[in-house]
């Protein structure tokens, strides 16, 4: 049977006239769906069977709800929360357009309605990023609409390579100013490199003391990674399994043994960034403090691009100017051989001069 499961939503997948057809059955129930592609296929038999034309009636607000519901939901924690904060955004300006009344002249506008509110072209891109991913399914999956607006609008420029990380009296300072239950979370990441996310949803199954790993099963780009871990990191491991709570699998709780909410977890983290007076740096910074720290002790980019979970060396190579002295021996071999070549000539020099 043609039927397969795309996020809570059942799909069909049959073949009409010469070509794969790909539809939702608009139900998470396995038996309606199984009733809907049997009648379609009727239909397909008989020849009463058309594809459905775009839905002129479908709005801004039913296009971001399906998208929220169906797509959103199912990233990690702390995209799908930044999702329901750009969602909220768009729906103020956008919610009450039909779908096929939104044009790249009306994105425009949203784009200097934001500049005028002093957002930056980073948020902006971001914004309008989830906007296109969600036309894109509107047009290609769930035929709501023929054309994606967002796709003909120019992209904002700017430079997201930002590049900050603690210094060593920054950190403490830092970690002198953080409550004693937070001040773990904080040596973890540092030590490990690992998403707030990935921490926060990391638990004990996945935790190895014996040979001194963590499995993160789910990461950013949906690929499942093995972290190794030094000392510091081990340390706050054994340290969380002797008051390990009885009740939840999760190491990082909050005192009643619950997964620790991301929003409370950034309320802690800029109060003691405010208490100890460390300027403009953002949770994800202490991933960027681990790779450069890495790289500045001359660990290669390779092992580095491995322990933060890049699918890309290319990713890692914005910490490559932090490595000089890693690069050095590259041009001393320059000296080398300039040295040998000179040895070579002096030796040949003095044969010629001795022969008779």
């Amino acid at each position: 049977m043609g039927l397969y499961k795309r996020g809570p939503v059942w799909w069909m997948r049959f073949t009409y006239m010469g070509r794969q057809v790909r539809k939702p059955t608009e139900t998470s129930d396995k038996r309606l769906a199984e009733k809907i592609y049997h009648k379609v296929m009727t239909q397909v038999a008989e020849g009463k069977w058309f594809e459905r034309q775009p839905d002129d009636n479908k709005t801004f607000s039913e296009m971001i709800e399906k998208y929220m519901t169906e797509y959103s939901i199912l990233k990690a924690s702390s995209s799908s929360l930044r999702d329901r904060g750009i969602a909220k955004l768009l729906l103020s300006y956008f919610g009450d357009y039909y779908l096929k009344d939104i044009s790249p002249s009306l994105i425009i506008d949203y784009k200097s309605f934001r500049r005028k509110k002093g957002t930056l072209p980073a948020t902006i891109e971001r914004e309008l990023s989830l906007m296109k991913r969600a036309f894109n399914l509107a047009v290609k999956e769930w035929e709501w609409c023929k054309d994606n607006p967002v796709s003909r609008v120019s992209r904002e420029r700017f430079n997201n390579q930002i590049e900050r990380w603690l210094t060593h009296e920054e950190e403490s300072s830092f970690m002198a100013a953080c409550p004693d239950g937070f001040k773990e979370i904080i040596i973890f990441a540092l030590n490990t490199g690992m998403r707030q996310g990935e921490i926060l949803n990391l638990e004990w199954p996945h935790v190895d003391l014996f040979r001194k790993t963590v499995t993160i099963t789910r990461s950013k780009n949906g690929e499942r990674r093995t972290i190794p871990l030094n000392q510091s990191a081990l340390e706050v491991l054994k340290s969380k399994a002797k008051v390990r709570h009885i009740k939840s699998h999760y190491i990082f709780t909050s005192q009643n043994g619950t997964r620790i909410d991301q929003a409370n977890l950034l309320k802690v983290f800029y109060q003691a960034l405010k208490k100890s007076n460390v300027l403009k740096f953002r949770f994800h910074d202490l991933r960027h403090t681990f790779a450069t720290r890495l790289v500045q002790a001359n660990v290669d980019l390779y092992t580095v691009s491995k322990l933060l979970g890049h699918k890309d060396i290319k990713m890692s190579q914005r910490y490559a100017h932090h490595c000089p002295e890693s690069l050095r021996g590259g041009v001393e071999v320059l000296d080398k051989i300039s040295t040998n070549l000179a040895q070579l000539k002096e030796k040949a020099f003095d044969k010629i001069c001795v022969t008779p």
